[in-house]
């Protein structure tokens, strides 16, 4: 068997192959939680289009009314 692990006494620079490991596991269920949270900013785009809609064509009868 061939000793993959380096010299002893040195530290990998990455970090350890199980803390890699566990924050690929973590990942699926972070993904999984973003598109509940994103649903806030989109209603928020939404009503700021509307009323922006809304003020020009406020302005548009205020100048032509």
């Amino acid at each position: 068997m061939a000793n993959n692990q380096g010299p002893q006494g040195t530290n990998d620079p990455a970090g350890s192959t199980q803390m890699f490991r566990a924050f690929v596991d973590e990942a699926p269920q972070a993904r999984q939680a973003a598109p509940a949270a994103s649903s806030g900013p989109r209603i928020g785009l939404i009503v700021g289009i509307v009323a922006a809609v809304v003020v020009i064509a406020a302005v548009a009868w205020l100048a032509l009314g």
